[in-house]
């Protein structure tokens, strides 16, 4: 019979879901936590919207807002949500530009799950008239990932892998 839900054992290195929330103030990849996916030999894409994403101009020192999703399939290893939350809110006082941060959380994210398929999408909202929307990516070296590697990385366009534009703003 197949086991189903978390027992304590399984819970109990986990920091989070303490009373107290101790948020970060600067960038934070240790803030981030993996768990077990009890379905490793699987094929599920998990997808995250973060919509309050900020961080600051590292020129003028001004923030930026975006929406920002991360889709993934894991592997062996998953992300817990609110660790992830607490990680995406390190950067509120993080100077970067956009590519460079949708870059880093796809890197951190790599780092941490090893999964077999991810991709980051910023959705930053305009600034002096423009809006920029970068994209991050990984796959394994199994050959059915790095094909949709291929695949999602050539077909690439704003909302494609995210939200409709229309209903962005």
């Amino acid at each position: 019979m197949k086991k189903t839900g978390r027992d304590a054992k399984e819970l109990k290195n986990f920091a989070l879901g303490e009373t107290q929330t101790d948020y970060p103030s600067n960038y934070s990849p240790e803030s981030l936590e993996a768990f077990d996916n009890k379905n490793p030999g699987k094929i599920a894409w998990t997808t995250f919207v973060c919509t309050e994403f900020t961080s600051l101009c590292p020129k003028t020192g001004q923030p930026d807002f975006a929406k920002v999703f991360i889709n993934y399939i894991a592997d062996k290893k998953m992300v817990e949500s609110k660790s992830l939350k607490l990680y995406l809110f390190s950067f509120r006082n993080h100077g970067d530009f956009h590519e460079d941060c949708i870059q880093t959380i796809c890197d951190d994210l790599v780092k941490l799950m090893k999964p077999k398929y991810i991709e980051v999408v910023g959705e930053f909202t305009p600034r002096g008239g423009i809006a920029i929307f970068p994209y991050a990516s990984y796959a394994c070296k199994e050959k059915f990932y790095q094909n949709l590697w291929t695949k999602r990385m050539s077909e690439f366009a704003p909302g494609k892998y995210s939200m409709e534009l229309s209903k962005l703003y």
